[in-house]
């Protein structure tokens, strides 16, 4: 399997540079596809392969007062959430050689586990944090190495003395961890120690928004052998659904999140793999208890929610409830309130009357109602027929579950509407030349191209031509930054939710490969078999709804993008024109209403204008298209 590679300066090293090197070892993000945002410094993006990575950062010392000349290395910032890391394990020791391409050391981030590589021939002279530190800052010194064997001992006192204070930080984190030797998974604590030799498969982050994920199919069954490249499970995430792919071989001795789970949180485990076929049956036994994993949380779950029931406080009552609850005199203190900051709503009255909890008010109660039964027999012959119907409005709905997709879809267009100040212009565009552009394609030179072909085309084009519009706002600087290429986000519905694929360089490739590719783009859409590279990034939008029977809509701007284009639907009105004869006479037109949505940050009047004049100029005269 194809394997990429980047190698970047570090800024720190002094006299002279290292190399970044990271390598994901297997347990980390075994994917097919691994795409990175924008805002990822070291990160490569390929179809069909690995990301392999491999890192060393350092400080060289070399002084005339002290003989020996070392260097300092650092934990490093593998992405950008990170601040801190775990040291895993060393695989060197202190006094052992190191070659070019040896891994000193595994560290844990925030998103993998990776091998820190030398780059430079050395002895490995004093390990700063042992195996096991926790927390340790970017940029905190791990460990340091020499050039020469004999330089070992001449390495200044304070080394000693800083490794002593992370040895007893370490010593401590030993100590809590020696308790039973207990690897927490889930909620039940494992005793490791007398296991065969196996690996715990976490939830990855296969997208930079994913906090959690479904599992949407294991391809691979408790037993199975796995060979290197077999596609475990595939994993359903707020962008599309992956494969988790496996670069070990072993077996599949435990899966502790079954198919169909929902919600599972990034970091969270979902499987355990063993090197022999002999010790599935020890790790199975040890990790039976993972059904329990599963089903102890619901057990808590409703532990947590009797226990509010035991103790819920109901600050608020809405007027409805009220109403409710003077009606069937219903005792306040017996009703749970789910209401946000303790407010009983209309609906928890309701479940109580319709379950009986609560039926009276008090004992109190029940004496006056027992001594008046008339009254009461009255108030429930009236409250009766009210309740039913509030009861069957309260049944009246159904819950559809929501796919991880439409949740993150939903919380884009909720902060892009809050977050983003949104511009609307709109233009008018005759579409008859594209109309009979397209029919000779057809006809012709039998090229078979969609109305949408060509305004990808006609759009990308007026992108290159007004470039101040292809571009997208930075927090961060606080300024506008122009995309050097024209990548057109086209948006697909699929039965998950919208999902937008990418035509990269659209101004630069002909109209029928813009059609081939976005057909074959939207199949793996709807298909959900979209690569990451395939639907992050882009620098500008198209929603076409003119297969419906829309005439104009207003679309909201997928950030970080500046701009999207509401295409509306095609229509024939009477307009007066000029005919060769210079003689006004009226005329049907096909005519189509564009609608641009524009983050006001990036587009001013000015620019949006130009935008839409580039365009509607691309429509009357459709032949530049090919230029």
């Amino acid at each position: 399997m194809a394997l990429s590679r980047l190698r970047q300066p570090a800024i720190s090293r002094a006299p002279s540079l290292v190399l970044h090197r990271a390598r994901l070892l297997s347990s980390a993000i075994p994917f097919r596809s691994f795409t990175r945002p924008g805002s990822f410094p070291m990160a490569i993006s390929r179809h069909d392969s690995l990301c392999m990575l491999k890192l060393q950062i350092g400080l060289r010392y070399a002084s005339s007062a002290e003989p020996s000349s070392h260097t300092v290395l650092e934990m490093p910032a593998l992405s950008p959430t990170m601040s801190q890391g775990n040291i895993a394990k060393w695989r060197k020791k202190e006094g052992d050689k190191i070659a070019v391409g040896d891994v000193l050391c595994e560290i844990e981030t925030d998103k993998a586990t990776l091998e820190f590589e030398s780059l430079e021939e050395g002895y490995m002279a004093k390990i700063l944090l042992p195996d096991g530190s926790k927390d340790i800052k970017v940029g905190q010194p791990i460990c340091v190495t020499v050039e020469d064997p004999d330089e070992i001992q001449n390495l200044p006192a304070t080394f000693g003395g800083g490794s002593e204070v992370k040895e007893d930080k370490a010593a401590a984190t030993r100590d809590v961890e020696s308790k039973g030797n207990a690897q927490d998974v889930g909620s039940v604590k494992i005793n490791t120690s007398e296991l065969p030799p196996h690996l715990v498969l976490d939830m990855p982050a296969l997208s930079p928004t994913m906090n959690q994920g479904n599992i949407a199919k294991w391809r691979k069954k408790e037993g199975d052998k796995i060979e290197v490249g077999d596609v475990i499970c595939e994993i359903e995430t707020d962008k599309a659904t992956l494969e988790y792919e496996s670069l070990e071989e072993g077996y599949l001795a435990k899966i502790l999140a079954p198919e169909g789970s929902k919600d599972v949180a990034v970091g969270q485990p979902i499987a355990v793999t063993v090197e022999d076929l002999n010790g599935i049956e020890a790790v199975r036994q040890s990790f039976g208890s993972s059904s329990g994993i599963k089903a102890e949380k619901p057990e808590a779950h409703h532990a947590k929610t009797g226990a509010k029931e035991q103790r819920s406080s109901i600050s608020r009552i809405s007027p409805s409830a009220k109403l409710l609850i003077s009606e069937f005199g219903l005792d306040v203190s017996s009703l749970r309130a789910s209401g946000p900051h303790g407010t009983l709503l209309k609906g928890d009255v309701l479940a109580a009357i319709k379950s009986g909890i609560g039926s009276s008010r008090s004992t109190a109660s029940e004496e006056k109602a027992s001594s008046s039964p008339q009254i009461q027999q009255h108030a429930k012959s009236s409250a009766s027929p009210e309740s039913k119907s509030q009861l069957q409005q309260l049944e009246a709905y159904e819950d559809l579950p929501n796919s991880q997709i439409r949740k993150v879809i939903a919380r884009r267009l909720l902060e892009s509407k809050q977050n983003t100040p949104h511009l609307y212009l709109s233009i008018d565009v005759i579409l008859d030349p594209l109309l009979s552009f397209r029919k000779d394609l057809i006809e012709k030179h039998n090229v078979k191209v969609s109305v949408n072909d060509i305004v990808i085309k006609a759009v990308a084009i007026a992108l290159r031509n007004v470039p101040e519009a292809n571009g997208f706002w930075d927090d961060e600087k606080g300024e506008v930054l122009l995309n050097e290429s024209v990548d057109i986000s086209i948006a697909v519905a699929t039965e998950k939710g919208l999902m937008t694929p990418i035509v990269r360089n659209a101004d630069q490739k002909s109209i029928s490969a813009i059609s081939s590719e976005v057909k074959e783009l939207a199949e793996k859409a709807r298909a959900g078999k979209l690569k990451p590279h395939e639907f992050q990034g882009g620098t500008f939008s198209i929603s076409n709804l003119g297969m419906f029977p829309v005439d104009h809509f207003c679309a909201i701007i997928n950030p970080p993008q500046a701009g999207i284009l509401a295409v509306g639907r095609g229509n024939k009105i009477v307009e007066p024109i000029i005919g060769s004869d210079g003689i006004e006479k009226p005329a049907i037109v096909t005519k189509m209403i564009l609608t641009l949505s524009a983050d006001h940050r990036v587009f001013d009047g000015k620019v949006g204008g130009a935008f839409l004049s580039a365009l509607q100029a691309n429509f009357g005269d459709i032949q530049r298209l090919l230029l």
